[in-house]
């Protein structure tokens, strides 16, 4: 069967970033994507001394993705999109805990073992709802770790692109995701995800609030910086606020 392993790699690498050595993170210090414990074990099975993981070689990290991950879980004999689904799950939170999800998903033998019957369920099921029904499992997972607090909301912007990206894969089109200047860690806190999120949040109930003014308001406002947008509801409050003071006044002279 053709082979993703390149532009799967390519979008795992994308999510990785480069350095980073968090100290909530229990994977330790990291680089793109590869532990110092997965990189001391690689080297020391082919007899090369130990050095840090931030000197790793891109002939190494090829090695490494392709032989601890990609190849045990058998993608090359998987469905389009379906193959990256489950890699990039795989190298997230362990080959084992991705194919056992998979198999609850397909309904067979949960063992860990991406074996024959997991192979031929998956290639008899809808390739679409295989994705979908695996990466709900892995969010389920994920929002159960005591660190989500902490990563979650990389984990669900993460999670979220490999769905998109799968289903593309996979012949489903599905909209693609935002595009984001700085990569994802697997398991790096991204505060500023979370500040774009409550302004873009705020943003929609200022909007929201003006429905009642006219289809025409809302739709000018929706492409406007969010203090603009605050300064426009305070100027037309204050407004609206006068106007109605000034006709009650004048009505009040009028019957006087």
């Amino acid at each position: 069967m053709q082979t993703n392993f390149n532009t799967s790699l390519e979008l795992v690498l994308k999510h990785e970033g480069g350095w980073s050595n968090h100290p909530a993170d229990p994977g330790g210090a990291t680089m793109r994507g590869v532990t110092q414990r997965v990189y001391n074990g690689y080297r020391s099975r082919r007899g090369l001394p130990q050095r840090s993981v931030r000197s790793i070689e891109q002939a190494e990290l090829r090695d490494i993705y392709r032989s601890q991950y990609w190849n045990p879980i058998h993608c090359d004999d998987l469905p389009s999109g379906l193959d990256y689904a489950l890699f990039d799950y795989a190298v997230n939170s362990g080959p084992s805990r991705a194919t056992k999800d998979l198999q609850r998903v397909l309904g067979v033998t949960v063992d860990g073992h991406l074996g024959h019957a997991t192979l031929t369920a998956a290639l008899q099921s809808n390739t679409k709802d295989t994705i979908n029904a695996l990466l709900d499992r892995r969010m389920a997972f994920l929002r159960s770790l005591k660190t989500y607090k902490t990563f979650g909301a990389g984990w669900t912007r993460r999670v979220n692109e490999v769905r998109s990206s799968s289903l593309n894969l996979a012949g489903a089109p599905y909209p693609a995701p935002v595009a984001h200047e700085e990569p994802d860690s697997s398991a790096k806190a991204d505060e500023g995800d979370l500040k774009v999120t409550q302004r873009d949040g705020f943003k929609e109930k200022i909007v929201g609030g003006l429905a009642s003014g006219g289809a025409g308001t809302v739709a000018a406002l929706q492409g406007i910086d969010w203090r603009v947008a605050l300064a426009i509801v305070l100027a037309v409050t204050i407004g609206v606020t006068a106007y109605l003071i000034f006709n009650r006044s004048s009505k009040e002279e009028a019957t006087s």
